[in-house]
C-alpha cells in the first residue's frame, strides 16, 4: 500500500475561489474509475479530455466527484437562524461563536432592538445574583458564562454571530440551490421569520457568488430538495425506539442549536401555533421572577426570541444516541439539552423494556446519572452533586 496526499487548495490572491482549477482537479478524479494507469496518469492528461469529463459529470448529475473539494468559509455577521440552517445540512464542519462566552451589546444599525438588549442586561445581572446565591462554590467566570447563556433566550434568532464553516464544492452549490427554492416560496411572506430568513439567504448567495464558488451546473436542484431544518406535521410522526429511534419533544431554538452539534443525528423543527417560551428553572427560586420573565420575553415575541418553544423531531440510531448521552449528560452541557437527552433516554429505556427488546439490558447502564456514572472518564472533576444526579437548575 502506498498513500499520497493530493494538493487541494484553490484560493486566488484576491481572496476568491479558483473554480476553474477546482473543477479540473475533480474532473481528473472522475477518471479514476476508468483509467487503467490511475490518478498520476490523469494528472498529466490533455486538458481537453479532462474538460469533456467535467462537462459529462455536470450535465448528467454525477456530482459526487466535486465533494473532493473542501472549502473553508469564515462567515462574520451570519444570523443565528441561518447558521442553524447550514448546520442541519450534513457533510460539514463548523466552529461557531458561543453565546455562553459572548456578551450582547446594542449598536446603531444592528438588527437587535434596544428593548432586547435592555432585557438581556437586566436578566443577565439577575441570573448572576441567583447563581451566586444558590451555587456559592462556582467561580466568577462560570457564573458570568451561565448568566449570559440564560439571558440570550431573550435575544432574536437573527442575532449576528461568526462561524468557520467547511463543506464541499458540491454541497455549497446544492445548499445555494435549495436556498433559492426557499426564497422563491417565502420572499413575499408576512411572517417575520420566513421573510427575514429569505433576505438573509439572498445575502449569503450573493457572497458565494462574489467569491466565485457557484456554478449553475452544480446548482441543479433536480430532486426538488427543501431546507432540511424545517419539518411539517411533526406531531403526526410516530415515535420509534429500537435499534433506530425517532422522538418528538418541545424545546427552544437555543436548545436545538446545541443539539445540532451531534452530526450523526438528524433534526427537524416546526413552530407552534400556540406560542410558549422557555423559563430557566433557577427562576423558581423567586416566584415573582417567573411572571416578570414571561412578560418580558413575550414583549419581544415579534422578533422571534431564542427562548421560543418549538416542536423538534430527532432521529438516529441507538448507538449514536448513546454517543449523545456521553456528551450531554454532563454538568458542563447546556441545561435544556441535557434535560431533553435525559428525558429521551428514560423514554427509550421504558419502550425497550415494554417490547422486551434485545437492547433493554444495555440501556440500563446509562440511566444512573451524569456520564461519569457510567464509565466516561472525565479529565476534570466537577464536584457538583446536583449536576452528577442531573437535578441541577442552571
Amino acid at each position: 500500500m502506498k498513500t499520497k496526499i493530493l494538493q487541494n487548495f484553490f484560493l486566488k490572491e484576491d481572496g476568491t475561489f479558483d473554480l476553474e482549477n477546482a473543477l479540473l482537479f475533480s474532473g481528473r478524479i472522475a477518471g479514476v474509475c476508468y483509467d487503467k494507469e490511475g490518478f498520476e496518469h490523469l494528472e498529466k492528461e490533455d486538458i481537453s479530455n479532462t474538460q469533456k469529463r467535467i462537462n459529462n459529470t455536470l450535465e448528467n448529475d454525477h456530482h459526487s466527484v466535486y465533494d473532493h473539494i473542501m472549502i473553508n468559509f469564515n462567515i462574520v455577521g451570519i444570523p443565528k437562524i441561518l447558521a442553524m440552517v447550514l448546520n442541519n445540512e450534513h457533510q460539514y464542519t463548523t466552529s461557531e461563536k458561543s453565546a455562553r462566552y459572548t456578551d450582547v451589546t446594542y449598536k446603531n444599525g444592528s438588527i437587535l432592538t434596544e428593548r432586547e438588549v435592555t432585557l438581556y442586561n437586566k436578566w443577565n445581572e439577575r441570573f448572576k445574583e441567583l447563581i451566586k446565591e444558590n451555587y456559592p462554590d462556582f467561580t466568577n467566570f462560570k457564573i458570568k458564562t451561565l448568566a449570559q447563556e440564560n439571558a440570550r433566550y431573550l435575544i432574536t434568532v437573527f442575532v449576528p454571530t461568526e462561524m468557520v464553516y467547511s463543506t464541499t464544492l458540491r454541497q455549497i452549490n446544492y445548499i445555494a440551490s435549495i436556498m433559492q427554492k426557499y426564497i422563491e416560496e417565502h420572499n413575499e411572506s408576512n411572517d417575520y421569520l420566513e421573510k427575514n430568513l429569505s433576505l438573509c439567504m439572498q445575502d449569503f448567495i450573493k457572497e458565494l457568488d462574489r467569491l466565485n464558488v457557484l456554478d449553475k451546473r452544480l446548482m441543479h436542484n433536480s430532486k426538488n430538495r427543501n431546507i432540511s431544518l424545517f419539518g411539517k406535521d411533526l406531531e403526526k410522526r410516530e415515535e420509534i425506539f429500537s435499534h433506530i429511534y425517532s422522538v418528538n419533544y418541545e424545546a427552544s431554538y437555543a436548545s436545538l442549536a446545541q443539539a445540532q452539534r451531534h452530526r450523526t443525528l438528524f433534526y427537524q423543527m416546526e413552530r407552534m401555533d400556540e406560542k410558549k417560551y422557555f423559563v430557566p428553572p433557577i427562576l423558581n427560586k423567586k416566584e415573582e421572577y417567573i411572571k416578570e420573565w414571561t412578560q418580558d420575553i413575550k414583549s419581544v415575541s415579534n422578533v422571534v426570541p431564542q427562548g421560543e418553544i418549538i416542536l423538534i423531531n430527532e432521529t438516529g440510531t441507538y448507538d449514536n444516541f448513546i454517543l449523545k448521552t456521553k456528551e450531554r449528560l454532563c454538568t458542563a452541557a447546556q441545561l435544556e439539552v441535557m434535560k431533553a437527552t435525559r428525558d429521551t433516554l428514560l423514554k427509550y429505556k421504558d419502550a425497550l423494556e415494554k417490547n422486551d427488546h434485545y437492547l433493554k439490558e444495555d440501556i440500563k447502564k446509562y440511566v444512573k446519572g451524569a456520564r461519569c456514572t457510567f464509565g466516561y472518564n472525565c479529565t476534570k472533576k466537577c464536584n457538583f452533586k446536583e449536576g452528577i444526579t442531573l437535578e441541577r437548575e442552571i
